[in-house]
């Protein structure tokens, strides 16, 4: 895959994401709200990069990436926000600053890769996946967590 198509893809993805964002916030959540851990099992197969053999990458750069993507998970933490309205279900918060932290995080991700294009592709590609896992892991838990707090105290 060449520089330039995965600039495409990053961008197609970070497209969905945000769709999908805006979408939900014109509809409710339903259930529970355990379908918002869904998306942790789709990047489950990443998993097979970072402790893939090949990339040759000491242990304390891949903490640094994890570490690294906790810190991009606070920012869209914080902007991530439920809310119960008039009809006693439960949306997502209507947040420009989600989406601004979120194309933030796209940006630092393409200026990552750019600055890692010397390292070989195993070795890069497993870190930008531990980053990512550095920040989906913990915004999805705490939104999950979230969603739990305002279903709670939510009159049903």
């Amino acid at each position: 895959m060449n520089g330039s198509s995965v600039y495409v893809l990053i961008a197609a993805i970070a497209a969905l994401v945000l769709w999908r964002r805006t979408r939900s916030m014109f509809r409710p959540i339903r259930g529970n709200g355990i379908r918002m851990l869904i998306p942790l099992l789709f990047v489950a197969p990443g998993l097979s990069l970072v402790v893939d053999a090949t990339a040759n990458e000491p242990a304390w750069i891949f903490g640094a990436a994890f570490g690294l993507g906790i810190m991009f998970s606070i920012p869209l933490i914080l902007t991530t926000q439920f809310e119960v309205r008039e009809d006693n279900l439960i949306y997502a918060k209507k947040s420009g600053w989600f989406f601004i932290a979120f194309l933030s995080l796209a940006i630092v991700r393409i200026i990552l890769r750019q600055e890692l294009s010397d390292m070989d592709s195993q070795g890069q590609m497993a870190l930008l996946i531990t980053v990512a896992f550095g920040y989906l892991i913990p915004w999805r838990i705490a939104s999950y967590i979230k969603f739990r707090l305002v279903d709670a105290s939510s009159p049903s």
